[in-house]
């Protein structure tokens, strides 16, 4: 018997310990976040747009002097003076309306500096919100304004309508990852939910209304193989079968037309267009470099998603945010919350009036969409605060290519003469080249030669400007290059650029055995042969200083 009690003394003493320890389940609910909150949602948010900023920023310092720097092959500094003649000879509101950019009121004389330094504040701006995850206002503004400087003399803007609507994501000053003080607006959430919408939806209305080949699905049949800077990737998916390319066509109709409404049908289905629509910009990221495009487009798709969604992104240790997160909601559960400051309704005046000025500005957007006219890519407020996106409203059936060639010949008519061609760093030269994999990074010349190989040099003088460069064998022009074959050479005597078609070899074909990615052929000249006693004149009558003078 005393055994016996012994016994089930011991039982009842480890039932008490077992009672005393909290179980696995119950210190996981102590961090399962609620869902309705934005908290995390804010911080994830934060970090990407920080992220697109600090790429955009690192292309800007990367090439800008190339580009628009004082030497550059379009200067930026003769776009501000033809704006200022245009505007009447004054640096005023007129001038800030048409072309709003820190540059006015900088020393021309030096553009590159100028150039750099804007640079480099964004990079350091984004690069601190990036790490800490954290940002305020102010901090949003800058960066807004810095690469608004950037956009008005030379970039794109997808960035600036995000980047604004993340100025209201933050306090104002407090640098607190959690101010509790300045919770996320739902209507802030809602702006950035509001541009994936307009954003897919131009995009897929764009494709219905134009490119006859999206309205009969072959239009995948070619778009690997002739998109801007295709990949390794591109490669093989060109050569998918024909019914996948439908598929595929299929599947991008759905996801640009009907699922961007999911938005509006309640958490779950919001977040099934988060998902779908994120997936579908990775797909787009594998299969080709467009730039950071792709990437950016995920950013306002994050916010479909709320803290229980996005909590898994977070650790659950002591003094995390995630638990900071969970009391803060428990709190709010018990009706513990803090009367309202005077800062926060401030903060909701301001956010009220955020969604009136979105809702304003949306208007001709929404207007532009609904119209059989409708235009991609353009804004109606000199701000660029809401602006009109599509992507591949037509598609090109054939790559077309500019290949530039030198010579040392002095006779260019000569048929013994020797033409050796330069390298571009990604974009389709020499066949046997594999296609490069550089998103999200981005080389600006390799994507604008692509627009000029389906016009003509007089439509794209800056190519001939990029001609008289490499005939002086300019580091400037050749840093954008990958191969110069006159390096540690005498400079060429002459330059000419070679119109070709390319296509991608077949896998298994005696083309692919030799190591060719492409196959081209010759169509023509695209600009004769030019020398830089002929292009004297030519440069001349367009300002631009002559390469042999440098």
């Amino acid at each position: 018997i005393s055994i016996k009690e012994t016994s089930l003394r011991s039982r009842a003493a480890r039932g008490q310990e077992a009672s005393d320890k909290p179980d696995k389940s119950e210190k996981k609910s102590a961090v399962a976040v609620r869902s309705g909150s934005f908290w995390l949602t804010r911080i994830v948010l934060l970090r990407s747009v920080a992220f697109i900023y600090f790429v955009a920023f690192f292309v800007a310092y990367s090439q800008n002097k190339q580009l628009i720097g004082d030497r550059g092959l379009m200067p930026c500094k003769e776009y501000l003076r033809s704006v200022k003649r245009y505007v009447g000879g004054k640096i005023g509101s007129a001038a800030l309306a048409y072309t709003p950019t820190l540059l006015w009121f900088l020393d021309w004389d030096d553009m590159d500096t100028n150039l750099d330094g804007i640079a480099l504040a964004g990079l350091v701006l984004s690069g601190f919100v990036l790490l800490a995850g954290r940002a305020n206002t102010v901090i949003m503004f800058l960066l807004w304004v810095l690469y608004h400087s950037l956009v008005s003399v030379g970039w794109e803007s997808q960035l600036l309508e995000t980047g604004f609507l993340a100025i209201f994501l933050c306090p104002l000053w407090s640098l607190t990852q959690l101010p509790e003080g300045c919770p996320p607006s739902r209507i802030s959430i809602w702006t950035f939910r509001w541009l994936i919408v307009r954003i897919m939806l131009g995009a897929g209305l764009i494709k219905i209304r134009g490119d006859r080949c999206w309205r009969d699905l072959t239009c995948m049949d070619y778009h690997y193989e002739t998109q801007p800077v295709p990949n390794p990737m591109s490669y093989y998916m060109h050569h998918s079968p024909w019914w996948f390319h439908r598929f595929e066509t299929l599947t991008n109709h759905f996801i640009e037309l009907i699922v961007p409404f999911f938005t509006f049908l309640g958490r779950r289905m919001c977040m099934v267009n988060g998902i779908l629509q994120i997936l579908f910009q990775v797909a787009l990221i594998i299969s080709g470099n467009l730039s950071f495009l792709n990437w950016l487009t995920i950013v306002p798709s994050l916010a479909c998603f709320d803290d229980a969604a996005l909590g898994f992104l977070f650790t659950s240790g002591h003094g995390g945010v995630k638990r900071t997160v969970c009391r803060i909601q428990q709190e709010e559960a018990a009706g513990q919350t803090p009367p309202p400051t005077r800062g926060m309704l401030i903060r909701r005046v301001v956010n009220v009036s955020l969604a009136i000025l979105i809702g304003y500005l949306s208007i001709p957007v929404v207007l532009n969409l609904l119209s059989s006219r409708q235009v991609m890519n353009t804004s109606f407020d000199p701000l660029r605060i809401v602006n009109t996106y599509g992507a591949f409203g037509s598609i090109t059936k054939e790559r077309t290519e500019v290949v530039f060639q030198g010579t040392s010949s002095a006779d260019p008519q000569d048929p013994a003469a020797l033409w050796e061609e330069y390298q571009f760093v990604c974009k389709p030269g020499g066949v046997t080249r594999r296609p490069c994999l550089i998103s999200p990074y981005h080389y600006r010349l390799d994507w604008l030669m692509w627009f000029a190989a389906f016009q003509t040099y007089e439509q794209n003088e800056w190519v001939i400007h990029i001609a008289g460069r490499l005939l002086a064998n300019d580091s400037t022009v050749l840093s954008l290059l990958a191969y110069n074959p006159f390096e540690g050479r005498p400079n060429p005597r002459w330059v000419r650029g070679e119109h070709f078609k390319y296509r991608f070899s077949t896998p298994g074909s005696a083309s692919a055995a030799q190591g060719k990615w492409w196959i081209r052929k010759r169509l023509g000249p695209y600009f004769p042969p030019l020398d830089l006693v002929g292009l004297r004149k030519y440069f001349s009558s367009r300002n631009w200083p002559h390469p042999d003078l440098h």
